[in-house]
């Protein structure tokens, strides 16, 4: 069986739209989703209304969790008062999300699972007792051992870094599908993972990153300028990089 694992759309559409099409040429039997789908973009209530029409099973991410929790963003800005600034702008730009969802496709949303397996694959979003952290790109075998060993997975692949990689351990395989919305890695196009006969490959896929641009500037999300600007460098900036 061959399977694809899609994460952290991020609700962009055009990105999105243009790995479906490249799904249709790869032509995957079963197709998954890693969290991070609709929160941050121009379009998130087109892409989980596509990922449901399309009956894609996944798991929740950190970002679908501030929909029903936006005290997590509190709570993360008082752990670390570096983030306050971070915090906020995702803050305002969760009341816009929330809204354009509404609430059925928010619940479908809650209803997601921490953890999805399929055969030999086990996806999380970042880590499996959390959400919100999960090893780096960089980090150490060991790191990523301690990390996934747990879910006792011949393959395990997550999302969260926008980062993506493919690593053979001992004993099992540990995957970063990267972001199909927002890559982290200096790459602007779409990314995510294809599953064959044991093997892990990383897809990367052109879009129109200007006409998404569009989309954002037209779509009212607070903070649209801030996340263009991530799209088109393809890094994390923070909010007062792109003021």
């Amino acid at each position: 069986m061959r399977l694809a694992v899609i994460s952290d759309i991020h609700g962009n559409r055009t990105a999105f739209d243009a790995v479906l099409a490249d799904l249709r040429a790869t032509s995957p039997d079963l197709i998954l989703h890693g969290g991070d789908i609709a929160q941050g973009g121009s379009s998130p209530a087109y892409i989980v209304d596509a990922i449901q029409n399309l009956g894609w099973q996944g798991v929740v991410g950190n970002v679908e969790e501030v929909l029903w929790a936006p005290e997590r963003l509190d709570e993360l800005a008082a752990r670390v008062p570096a983030l306050a600034s971070l915090m906020a702008c995702i803050g305002e730009m969760v009341v816009a999300t929330r809204e354009w969802l509404g609430p059925s496709r928010i619940e479908w949303l809650h209803a997601l699972p921490h953890v999805h397996r399929e055969g030999p694959l086990a996806v999380v979003h970042a880590s499996p007792e959390s959400l919100w952290r999960s090893p780096l790109a960089a980090a150490s075998d060991a790191d990523l051992e301690s990390a996934y060993a747990l879910l006792a997975a011949p393959v395990v692949v997550y999302g969260h870094i926008h980062t993506p990689f493919v690593r053979r351990l001992k004993s099992f395989t540990v995957a970063n599908s990267g972001s199909v919305g927002m890559p982290y890695d200096g790459d602007p196009r779409a990314s995510y993972l294809l599953l064959e006969n044991g093997q892990v490959i990383i897809r990367r896929v052109e879009y129109d990153v200007e006409a998404e641009r569009l989309l954002l500037a037209e779509s009212g999300l607070p903070h649209a300028a801030w996340v263009a600007q991530i799209l088109r460098s393809a890094k994390y900036l923070p909010p007062a990089a792109t003021a």
